[in-house]
């Protein structure tokens, strides 16, 4: 390949992501719109848990206080407690911090999770990181996100798309 047809391959892919992300930044109002039409927004975790709290007015409007206090770890947590297999369950009750899973603007979408796990890649966590992913994805989605699950010394785990 050319030096001339690299930059102008390079040329091109840059106004493309130029004209996604300037096309999507005006869209804010349309993406939440479509979000809460998806079959997944039941299952998000403020409906989780505005069973528990009991039913009537008054207890939905302390919930999302409620909701808003609680971690994203909490919240992930209850989620899966909720909808998730015994597998998932076992696997996300090791989780000790979640980031990243509040804001999102499906251009890319980044979220940490860490767990008490130990032994990096070569350890014990990997396989239920993929578990942990996989809930993740569950819980959260974008058209362009990546979770990352983390061991307790901040080592790779394992990731997956969400």
């Amino acid at each position: 390949m050319g030096m001339k047809t690299k930059i102008a391959l390079g040329a091109v892919v840059g106004i493309v992501v130029i004209g996604a992300v300037s096309a999507n930044a005006g869209d804010s109002d349309t993406g939440s719109a479509d979000k809460g039409a998806s079959a997944s927004a039941d299952r998000q975790p403020g409906g989780a848990k505005d069973t528990r709290a009991g039913a009537g007015a008054d207890a939905g409007k302390g919930n999302e206080k409620a909701e808003k206090k609680a971690s994203q770890a909490e919240q992930f947590k209850a989620f899966v407690e909720e909808n998730g297999t015994a597998q998932e369950k076992e696997a996300v009750s090791h989780v000790t911090k979640v980031q990243g899973a509040d804001e999102q603007n499906d251009i890319l979408d980044t979220a940490d999770v860490y767990t008490d796990f130990t032994g990096g890649i070569m350890g014990e966590g990997t396989g239920p990181a993929k578990l942990i992913a996989s809930a993740f994805a569950d819980w959260k989605q974008s058209e362009n996100g990546l979770v990352t699950v983390y061991d307790a010394d901040g080592e790779l785990l394992g990731n997956g798309q969400f």
